[in-house]
């Protein structure tokens, strides 16, 4: 049975840093696209960062040059380190694993973690 387990999240100030991590169990994790997803109240979920199995990463506009994503396959683990943080970040954090190097879509991803919370306070 796969299982993807988040934590890392919390209440943080703007400008403040969190670490989320990710860890997979059940599937091995070299193979897995693994990315971060999030989910404000009243609005759908939408991608943050993705590292593919050859670590390439891609991220979201909105994020790019505060957040970073990386795997750690010894460990079955993805991380998303985030600097820099605004008010706008507030969401629930969660983690997806999917097959194909440029997934980015939730549909395309078929392991989910529980969502870690991270607030954000101004």
């Amino acid at each position: 049975q796969v299982q993807l387990v988040e934590s890392g999240g919390g209440l943080v100030q703007a400008g403040g840093s969190l670490r989320l991590s990710c860890i997979l169990s059940g599937r091995t994790f070299s193979g897995y696209t693994m990315a971060w997803f999030r989910q404000a109240p009243g609005k759908e979920r939408e991608f943050v960062a993705r590292v593919s199995w050859n670590t390439g990463t891609r991220y979201a506009d909105f994020v790019k040059g505060r957040f970073t994503i990386f795997r750690d396959n010894a460990k079955n683990t993805v991380y998303l380190q985030m600097n820099s943080l605004k008010p706008e970040d507030t969401a629930v954090y969660y983690c997806g694993a999917g097959i194909g190097a440029t997934i980015i879509a939730p549909m395309e991803y078929t392991y989910w973690g529980q969502g870690t919370q991270v607030t954000v306070s101004s």
